[in-house]
């Protein structure tokens, strides 16, 4: 059983989302998690609670693409793919996804 081009690219983009939803979550910019809880914005942990919700959207479609054998590694960077390797989500992922912490280039 093959994979056809049409499900690759769909893979692709969700994979695109995936990254993009986890790097806004990152940045504390707007994503859809702050649409359908918009009353935890007023507690401490939501920041925290909104960043797991998007890393585990990013592994689950990295998963779903290692089982499928379609490669997802050459949309990030060699930390970032050591990173979603390890599956942790971890002070240093959170520092460092960026490569330094003092980067102008996050998601806008």
């Amino acid at each position: 059983m093959g994979i056809d081009n049409g499900s690759i690219e769909y893979f692709m983009t969700k994979l695109g989302e995936a990254k993009t939803h986890f790097e806004r979550a990152l940045d504390c910019k707007h994503t859809e998690f702050d649409d359908l809880y918009p009353y935890m914005i007023e507690h401490p942990q939501f920041f925290w609670y909104k960043r797991y919700v998007a890393w585990s959207e990013l592994l689950t479609i990295v998963k779903l693409c290692t089982e499928l054998t379609i490669e997802w590694e050459q949309h990030f960077s060699a930390a970032q793919v050591e990173y979603i390797q390890k599956r942790v989500m971890s002070s240093k992922v959170l520092d460092f996804w960026y490569e330094t912490n003092d980067s102008k280039e996050h998601v806008s």
